[in-house]
């Protein structure tokens, strides 16, 4: 799909369902229950204000997409899974140090306060029409 040919409101339509999609996705993959009960509260907020009946039952419809897909595959790869899991047990260690090092990195730069100047730097690369809808 070409964005370039596409109006602001248009490329934004297109943005906010990708963007729908991702968090649905994200929200059934962490499933902390209260994150689910915020995106479904901001996916029904848009669609409540949506210009008409459709746009608001497509968001729904991405959304409960966005949820059960990532379940569904799981279903499906759950064997395979556990197979690669068996293989990849042996790396653990290793990731645990990597995360628990990028924990305290970032807690370095919340508490310096370069985690602020990190998020400034990179909400440069937010596109400009976004911005100007912000």
């Amino acid at each position: 799909m070409n964005l370039s040919k596409l109006s602001a409101s248009e490329k934004l339509a297109v943005y906010g369902a990708v963007a729908t999609v991702i968090g649905a996705a994200v929200a059934a993959s962490s499933w902390p229950g209260h994150w689910g009960v915020t995106w479904l509260g901001a996916i029904l907020g848009l669609a409540a204000t949506s210009v008409d009946l459709t746009r608001g039952m497509l968001l729904l419809a991405v959304y409960s997409a966005g949820l059960a897909v990532p379940f569904l595959i799981a279903a499906v790869a759950v064997e395979s899974f556990l197979d690669w899991f068996q293989r990849f047990r042996r790396f653990l260690p290793w990731v645990m140090r990597v995360s628990g090092a990028l924990l305290v990195f970032v807690g370095f730069l919340l508490l310096t306060g370069e985690f602020t100047r990190l998020a400034g730097w990179l909400q440069g690369f937010t596109p400009d029409f976004l911005r100007e809808q912000i």
